[in-house]
């Protein structure tokens, strides 16, 4: 069987087919976290095995600023606190990866503009290492560019999806291409990868949050794609869709969840209010699957909802 792609499709068009198709959306869950002063925590990992220990990363930001740091919270009575022996990263909105036996975070890291004064730029960093407590930087992305993502495929290559903006990309568009090892993931190789064309709209922008490499040799794409309304107010959705990273075939983006089935809460700007950033996702065996986002930029929820990738699981990749 081939994965098939359709038509491009608007927000207002896959926002229009998900709430056709009611899906499952329920347990909606706020994540409490101590120790962090007066900051908000959002746009989070899932968890995921450090040394034994779960641990979720999490973006930590004061309400009224966007410079923040990376802290890794382990949970201990339905309450999630940093760990003291962790490191902290001078980064934005967290990954969290496996590369053979090392572990691999990365984020945003922002910087002064090198040519606008008093404006900010801003690039994904990478670390790795054998747990979490030795972590080491070992790449930094091209200046501009967020949501890089990368992944282990069957057979050891690495997957790579990009996020330019400007002339390449627009707003944002998803870019793809395979790497043979950690060693080969060069910013040249980056800036060359091909854009996935028919995934946005001009006008509409998304990225790659967290990839799932799936038995069948696939590759599965947990993101988010945004948009303007009439009144500047911006809208993210967590989607997903499915990659072969051996012929670049891809399928439509589909939305998973939206903001009204989460839990109400407080916004950072009133224009963030329809903010759901996808974090990463904890796929079950009951062919259900722990969406855990960012919300409104100034908290962090868990969703369970049908796993977007089950059907796609036993699809052989195309070698």
């Amino acid at each position: 069987m081939k994965i098939t792609k359709g038509e491009v499709r608007a927000c207002s068009q896959l926002l229009d087919s998900y709430r056709s198709q009611n899906r499952l959306a329920e347990s909606p869950v706020k994540l409490k976290f101590a120790g962090i002063g007066d900051c908000d925590v959002y746009n989070i990992t899932a968890p995921f095995e450090d040394e034994g220990e779960l641990v979720i990363a999490g973006r930590v930001e004061p309400r009224d600023s966007e410079h923040s740091h990376v802290l890794f919270f382990m949970e201990q009575g339905g309450v999630w606190s940093p760990s003291p022996d962790l490191p902290r990263l001078e980064l934005q909105d967290p990954f969290y990866t496996r590369i053979g036996n090392e572990i691999v975070v990365g984020g945003v890291q922002i910087f002064p503009h090198p040519v606008h004064e008093g404006g900010l730029a801003w690039r994904t960093v990478m670390y790795k290492g054998d747990r979490l407590r030795e972590l080491k930087p070992f790449f930094t992305g091209p200046d501009g560019m967020k949501d890089l993502r990368i992944a282990e495929l069957r057979g050891g290559d690495i997957a790579v999806l990009t996020r330019p903006q400007g002339e390449k990309g627009g707003r944002g568009k998803i870019g793809f291409t395979r790497v043979s090892s950690l060693e080969m993931l060069m910013v040249e190789r980056v800036e060359e990868a091909p854009l996935l064309e028919g995934q946005f709209i001009d006008e509409e922008w998304g990225g790659a949050n967290e990839l799932h490499p799936l038995a069948g040799g696939l590759l599965g794409v947990l993101g988010h794609i945004s948009c303007f309304d009439a009144a500047g107010d911006v809208h993210y959705y967590p989607m997903a869709f499915v990659i072969d990273p051996y012929t670049g075939r891809f399928t439509d983006i589909e939305l998973i969840a939206v903001r009204s089935r989460f839990l109400p809460g407080e916004a950072k700007l009133e224009r963030l209010v329809d903010v759901v950033f996808s974090g990463g996702l904890v796929r079950r065996e009951d062919g259900t699957a722990e969406l855990y986002a960012g919300i409104s930029d100034v908290e962090a929820q868990c969703l369970t909802i049908k796993d977007p990738f089950l059907h796609y699981e036993m699809i052989e990749a195309e070698w």
